[in-house]
C-alpha cells in the first residue's frame, strides 16, 4: 500500500523468501486487509485518540483483519500484531486490539462496506459508467475471494469437483490449488477466468486461419486460439513474459509462433491475418476479486494514458487484418474509457461492428449491450462465486 506495489512481488522480495506454508497464511492475511481496509479503519477508528504512524496502522488492520474476518484466535491475532510494531506502540496495538476482540465480528455490522470498501475514484466512474445499483453490486462481490476457473485443452477430461459452466468454463471453490489436480502436469487445463475466455470463443477462431494474438502473455487465450487449430502468433514486448508464455505452451503441448515485439511497432513481415484478438492493457479494475491489491495500485489519472495506449493498440490491430478479417477487442477493466469509450475509437478507425449475439454467450445474455458488445462485471452469476469484469467489442475488416 504505502510503495503501490503488487502484492505478489512484495512477497517474493521479502528476504530470505518465504515457505509456502507462510507465504500462503501472509497472502491470506494481506488480501483481507486490502478487500476491508476502510471497514477495517472505520472499525479501530473509536479506539484511537490520534492517528498512529503508518506501520502501526498497518499491523492494526493486520490483526482486526485476523480477529473479524479470519476467525484466528485472539491471542495469536493480538499477539502477531504486538510483534511486528516499534516496542513504544506495543501497548496501544494490544489494548486497542483486545478491545476489538471483545467486540468481534458484530464490529462490522451497521458499516457501508460497499463505500468504505472503495476508493471514491473507482466508486464514482462505476456509478456513471453501470448506474447506483451496479456499483453496489459490484463492490459487495469484491469482498469475496474468486474461484478457481479452468479452460479445458480439447479432449480433456474434467478434473472432479469441477462444476462446468455455461459458458464451457470449469469452476472449482476458491483456495483450490491447481498444481494438484490431475492433468496439470500433461497440460490437460490452464487457469482462466470465466470471462477471461470469452474473447477468443468470440473471435471464433477455425481450422487453418491465420491468427495474431496481441499482448498475449501470459497464454491463455492463445493457448485457445492454438488449440482451436488456428495458425497463431502470439505478440508480447515483455521478454520475461513471453518466456512464461513459451512456458505455458510447452505444458500444454500447444504450438505458437511468440514474436517479441511491440505490438503498436510491428508489421508481421506485411501479412495480413484471417483474425486478430487484443487483450489491451488496462487498469485491471475488473479483476479486483482476484488481485484485491488494484484499488491500491492504480489512481484515476492512470486511466487516460491507458486508453491512449489501448487506442494506438487497436489502430495497429486493424492494420494487420486481410479485407473482411475479424477482429475482437477486450480489456479487463471496468473503466468505460478504456470499453466503451473504444466503440467510437473503432469506428474512426474504418472498423465495422459485428454484433454479439446472445446465443454465443449462454447464461450471460444480459451482458451483452444494445450496441452487441459484451459487459462482464463481478456481480454476474454471484451465486456461483461470479466473474472477472471485462469488456469485449467484436468488429470486421471493411472488403473481402
Amino acid at each position: 500500500m504505502d510503495r503501490r506495489r503488487p502484492l505478489e512481488e512484495a512477497l517474493d522480495a521479502l528476504p530470505g523468501g518465504l515457505a509456502a506454508r507462510d507465504r500462503s497464511a501472509a497472502h491470506r492475511i494481506a488480501a483481507a486487509v486490502l478487500r476491508r481496509a476502510g471497514s477495517l479503519d472505520a472499525v479501530l477508528e473509536p479506539y484511537l485518540r490520534r492517528e498512529p504512524p503508518e506501520a502501526v496502522r498497518h499491523a492494526l488492520r493486520m490483526g482486526a483483519a485476523e480477529l473479524l474476518l479470519l476467525g484466528t484466535p485472539p491471542h495469536a491475532a493480538v499477539g502477531g500484531a504486538v510483534a511486528v510494531v516499534p516496542r513504544p506502540f506495543a501497548g496501544l496495538v494490544n489494548a486497542v486490539l483486545r478491545r476489538v476482540a471483545g467486540a468481534g465480528p458484530a464490529a462490522l455490522e451497521g458499516l457501508d462496506a460497499e463505500r468504505l470498501d472503495t476508493p471514491p475514484w473507482l466508486w464514482s466512474s462505476w456509478h456513471a459508467a453501470h448506474g447506483p445499483a451496479a456499483v453496489r453490486a459490484i463492490a459487495a462481490a469484491h469482498r469475496t475471494e474468486a474461484p478457481l476457473d479452468l479452460t479445458l485443452a480439447p479432449g480433456a477430461s474434467r478434473p472432479e469437483g469441477g462444476e462446468v459452466l455455461p459458458t464451457g468454463t470449469v469452476r472449482f471453490p476458491a483456495g483450490t490449488r491447481v498444481t494438484e489436480l490431475p492433468g496439470f502436469a500433461e497440460g490437460a487445463f490452464w487457469v482462466q477466468d470465466a470471462a477471461a475466455a470469452l474473447p477468443a470463443r468470440l473471435l471464433g477462431a477455425r481450422g487453418g486461419e491465420s491468427v495474431a494474438d496481441l499482448c498475449a502473455a501470459p497464454g491463455g487465450k492463445t493457448a485457445q486460439l492454438a488449440a482451436a487449430g488456428a495458425r497463431v502468433v502470439a505478440v508480447e514486448r515483455d521478454p520475461k513474459r513471453a518466456a512464461r508464455l513459451r512456458e505455458n505452451l510447452s505444458r500444454l503441448r500447444l504450438s505458437a509462433e511468440v514474436a517479441e515485439a511491440d505490438a503498436t511497432a510491428w508489421d508481421a513481415g506485411g501479412e495480413r491475418f484471417d483474425a486478430v484478438l487484443l487483450d489491451a492493457p488496462c487498469t485491471a479494475t475488473g479483476t479486483i476479486r482476484r488481485h484485491p491489491d488494484v484499488p491500491f495500485l492504480k489512481q484515476a489519472r492512470d486511466v487516460p494514458p491507458l486508453a491512449a495506449a489501448q487506442a494506438a493498440l487497436l489502430a495497429a490491430a486493424a492494420r494487420l487484418l486481410r479485407p473482411g478479417g475479424r477482429l475482437v477487442f477486450a480489456t479487463c477493466s471496468l473503466q468505460a474509457e478504456e470499453g466503451e469509450a473504444h466503440l467510437g475509437t473503432a469506428a474512426a478507425l474504418g472498423l465495422l461492428p459485428d454484433p454479439v449475439r446472445p446465443e454465443e454467450a449462454p447464461g450471460l445474455e444480459a451482458a451483452v449491450t444494445p450496441a452487441g458488445s459484451l459487459r462482464t462485471r463481478p456481480d454476474l452469476w454471484a451465486e456461483r462465486g461470479g466473474m472477472d469484469g471485462f469488456f469485449v467489442a467484436r468488429f470486421r475488416a471493411p472488403g473481402g
